[in-house]
């Protein structure tokens, strides 16, 4: 499910023109999503998308067009839901090293 929320801000009449041009093509490419237009006052707008493994991602679509925001919605449908790992070296490998990492402080 994508949620898309705007609210009153400055950049409300692109929002608004997305929201009526872009937005009900976008359902109709994808019937599989849920797609729900919300208008939050106080807020800055922007996509929020829901997951099957109850992940969720949001995205601040303040100051974008409505091509940058139907972007960034085919990135949310796109996109798993899994949470980013970050990784703890940055040195990855399938075959690790026998002798182990090179350092600077090797005493031969």
């Amino acid at each position: 499910m994508i949620m898309i929320c705007a609210n009153g801000c400055s950049m409300i009449d692109q929002r608004m023109a997305f929201m009526e041009s872009e937005l009900p093509t976008f359902k109709e490419k994808n019937p599989q999503l849920e797609v729900v237009n919300e208008l939050i006052h106080g807020q800055h707008p922007h996509l929020k998308g829901f997951y099957k493994n109850k992940n969720e991602r949001v995205v601040c679509v303040k100051n974008m067009t409505p091509e940058d925001i139907l972007l960034y919605a085919t990135r949310l449908r796109n996109a798993l839901g899994r949470k980013v790992v970050k990784l703890t070296t940055r040195h990855v490998t399938k075959h690790p090293s026998v002798q182990g990492t090179w350092t600077t402080d090797v005493k031969f």
